[in-house]
């Protein structure tokens, strides 16, 4: 790993670490993606983990078909398939693992990706690993090709992931539909692969769901950035989250689709962390999720990390992803929504106006 690799990795993991140190303090359980290995696990088994964890922070996917995927390194040069088990199928130049895929592809082994397909997307310092509870979830209540796309999140800045994730989505020809589910940063890649992306490409775009997305740049980051030593450590995304924002915001898109917004928060000015102002999920402050124009917009109790694990977030995103709303069509709440009644309906509709702005 260079110098920059660790300026890049050094400072998410400081952002990381600083936000749920902040959650411990208020006597709450931070979550957190690197835990200790349980007792029946092998020492073989954790170091797994520790090169999966690793992998996910140096290579992007360039084409996916449900679980194969060809991916390149952060390095630009190495190149190498993976089968649905991750296991590597051939590694080398570009050309040879290109092959490789298509000749998969045409003996069916790899099977074309057709129909309504949800792009899933994971944030910063995490890898696609991290979706997986989230990522089954979809795939046993959605009739739709559910993709994992993982990206080398600390590498490079938001443009250049937009266009890996653009490289992805020009291989899925058959995909009659696209909607996506961010995490965190995997929000702003969509977004800034939505400003510049084809329109009759934008045209097969159904919905978005966003979770914990930093609509409004993260001031963890700008806190970050006010100590000097991770400012000068400060690249990538961090920067363009913190020091960089001002310039950044303008680079992202509106959805052109329906969208709804989770954010995690604890419903009042506490929040998570003692680091932020206001209600926040230890690491994004609910008022920077907001995005003017969302269809939609709930606030559940729940950290940053531990939004694709938690079972009400999984199911507001199937919700949206089939109806473009977060409440299931017949149920009380949205009868009262409908009908304008007070109740948790019409609190449900002040919030999601207050997203969606004047």
């Amino acid at each position: 790993m260079s110098i920059s690799d660790v300026r890049r990795t050094l400072l998410a993991a400081v952002i990381a670490c600083g936000a749920f140190a902040a959650a411990a303090c208020r006597g709450q359980e931070a979550a957190t993606a690197a835990q200790a290995p349980p007792a029946s696990a092998t020492w073989d088994d954790w170091l797994r983990e520790i090169r999966d964890g690793r992998d996910a922070l140096e290579w992007s996917d360039r084409r996916v078909a449900h679980d194969w995927r060809l991916q390149q390194h952060s390095g630009g040069v190495r190149w190498r398939l993976l089968d649905p088990r991750d296991e590597v199928v051939v590694e080398g130049p570009r050309g040879d693992c290109e092959t490789t895929f298509l000749r998969l592809q045409s003996a069916g082994t790899i099977p074309t990706v057709s129909g309504p397909t949800v792009l899933v997307l994971h944030g910063l310092g995490q890898g696609r690993q991290s979706m997986q509870p989230l990522v089954s979830y979809l795939r046993g209540t959605l009739d739709a090709t559910v993709l994992s796309i993982g990206y080398a999140s600390p590498q490079a800045g938001l443009e250049v992931h937009a266009d890996t994730l653009n490289e992805v989505i020009e291989q899925l020809p058959e995909a009659t539909t696209l909607s996506f589910v961010g995490h965190s940063l995997g929000n702003l890649v969509v977004r800034r692969w939505m400003a510049t992306a084809p329109p009759p490409t934008l045209q097969r775009v159904q919905r978005m769901v966003m979770l914990g997305p930093p609509n409004q740049g993260s001031e963890l980051a700008r806190l970050a950035s006010r100590v000097w030593f991770l400012a000068m450590l400060s690249d990538g995304p961090t920067r363009q989250l913190g020091i960089d924002w001002e310039k950044v915001g303008t680079q992202l898109a509106v959805p052109p689709c329906d969208f709804g917004i989770v954010a995690g928060g604890t419903g009042d000015e506490r929040g998570m962390s003692l680091l932020l102002a206001g209600d926040d999920d230890a690491i994004v402050r609910v008022e920077e999720t907001r995005l003017e124009g969302s269809s939609d917009f709930l606030l559940l109790p729940v950290h940053h990390a531990d939004m694709m694990r938690d079972t009400a977030v999984q199911r507001a995103a199937v919700c949206f992803l089939r109806d473009g709303r977060f409440l299931e069509p017949g149920s009380s709440s949205a009868a009262e929504e409908q009908s304008g009644e007070t109740g948790a309906g019409s609190t449900r509709a002040a919030a999601r106006d207050e997203a969606q702005g004047p």
